[in-house]
């Protein structure tokens, strides 16, 4: 199923996030089988556990990349999704301060949260901002440290995923999109993946793209393999944090799954990945250093 993108339907999309967990799984089933001497059986659970091993582990490997071309100016994106709003204003702000980033993507934004976080000293470090703000869970924005332009967003999807251009001095405009499409939850499935092609492809020789939120899905999705082969990269991947779960923060099951991503042009290289625990959210907020190719 997930070689070749199967899933379709609940549960089947929510539970094929939860594939690296399977090859665990398969390399139980292939001891029990094989001290049962059920040859067939190990045998089976052995080709699953590595065949599964080899689609996940290219996450865990890898290290910094430079872009193609001359190497740019930086480009530090932070997104968090702050679970309707609840999550703490100053420990966003503060690692906003700690990592130094340009770029906030914040998912479930509220206009409470807003106040917060613009009382908690936001606009002194990112003085920018594009805003979708709603009541519960599809509010979005983008808050960054350069002058932000309008730029197209996607339209239909459940959320209203902030969209904004800027230029970093030496590098290229950037397209940014806060992204949140609907959870593959029963009866939206349908929205889900609606949401997830509504975002827009790569243009590797076009425009450059940096999407970055809570994707409401994993690298087992077929829908967002489609999106990431139009010509962008995962950036916990390339560098080998593409295991680290971001969701759900604080509880023991299930156990978490990485649905919040960065992806950027494969133009791009990435230096730098981190999750950071943030309080009064579920999900961790992800931190991406990327490199861009001089303009």
């Amino acid at each position: 199923m997930r070689l070749f993108g199967l899933e379709r339907g609940f549960p089947l999309v929510p539970l094929i996030a939860f594939t690296p967990f399977v090859i665990a799984l398969a390399a139980a089933a292939f001891v029990i089988a094989a001290l049962l001497r059920r040859r067939t059986a190990a045998l089976v659970a052995a080709v699953a556990g590595l065949v599964l091993a080899l689609l996940v582990a290219p996450r865990a490997l890898g290290g910094p990349t430079e872009p193609d071309g001359t190497r740019g100016p930086t480009l530090r994106v932070l997104t968090v999704n702050t679970r309707y709003g609840r999550a703490s204003p100053e420990a966003i702000v503060a690692l906003v301060r700690r990592t130094r980033a340009d770029v906030l993507s914040v998912q479930e934004l509220t206009p409470n949260l807003i106040v917060g976080l613009d009382r908690a000293g936001l606009g002194d470090e990112m003085p920018f901002y594009t805003l979708e703000p709603k009541l519960g869970a599809d509010g979005t924005g983008l808050y960054a440290r350069m002058r932000l332009q309008p730029a197209p967003r996607p339209v239909g999807t459940q959320s209203a995923m902030a969209a904004a251009a800027t230029r970093v001095p030496g590098g290229p405009m950037v397209q940014l999109l806060a992204v949140h499409p609907a959870a593959p939850d029963p009866g939206s499935v349908d929205e889900w993946r609606q949401d997830l092609n509504a975002l827009p492809d790569a243009e590797p020789r076009g425009r450059f793209r940096v999407l970055a939120g809570d994707f409401n899905a994993t690298l087992d999705h077929a829908e967002l393999r489609r999106l990431i082969g139009t010509g962008y990269e995962d950036a916990a991947s390339v560098v080998g944090a593409g295991l680290h779960g971001t969701w759900p923060e604080g509880r023991k099951v299930p156990p978490a799954v990485v649905i919040d991503h960065v992806l950027a042009d494969k133009r791009a290289g990435v230096r730098a990945v981190s999750v950071h625990t943030i309080p009064g959210t579920d999900h961790r907020a992800v931190f991406a250093e990327l490199v861009l190719p001089r303009r």
